[in-house]
């Protein structure tokens, strides 16, 4: 029996909604996203932005009244290669860590640490090193 996946071949983008489009926007970008594209539509007219790293795509799109709340969706996870260098710049940086610090979960073979960034919208962004 044919699925609705067969169709398709991955994830295409996260949207997050957002009062503040230009803080959404610089934040992702410090965090090394690259803006790849921009457009605005309808009436007012509504901004959309799109923002990549690696295979990952975030639309952040106008919202006068986003939820600035983790929801449905608790977070999202980017992959990391050095948690400890990762978790060092973000101090740096004065992104504010939601997490414990850098906390470990016995996840896959040998574990993995993360750590959780608040995003100008309330959203949660788990950098996290599979060990």
């Amino acid at each position: 029996m044919a699925k609705l996946m067969d169709y398709c071949d991955g994830v295409q983008h996260i949207g997050i909604p957002t009062a503040d489009m230009a803080a959404t926007c610089k934040f992702y970008e410090e965090l090394g996203f690259e803006n790849v594209h921009q457009a605005e539509f309808g009436e007012g007219p509504q901004h959309v932005c799109f923002l990549k790293f690696q295979n990952l795509v975030l639309e952040c799109y106008d919202e006068p009244n986003p939820a600035g709340q983790a929801g449905a969706i608790n977070h999202f996870a980017i992959n990391c290669t050095d948690i400890d260098g990762a978790y060092k710049l973000a101090q740096e940086k004065g992104y504010k860590v939601v997490s414990e610090g850098i906390e470990a979960l016995p996840f896959w073979e040998k574990g993995i640490r993360f750590f959780i960034i608040e995003g100008p919208n309330k959203e949660r962004v788990e950098i996290d090193q599979i060990l």
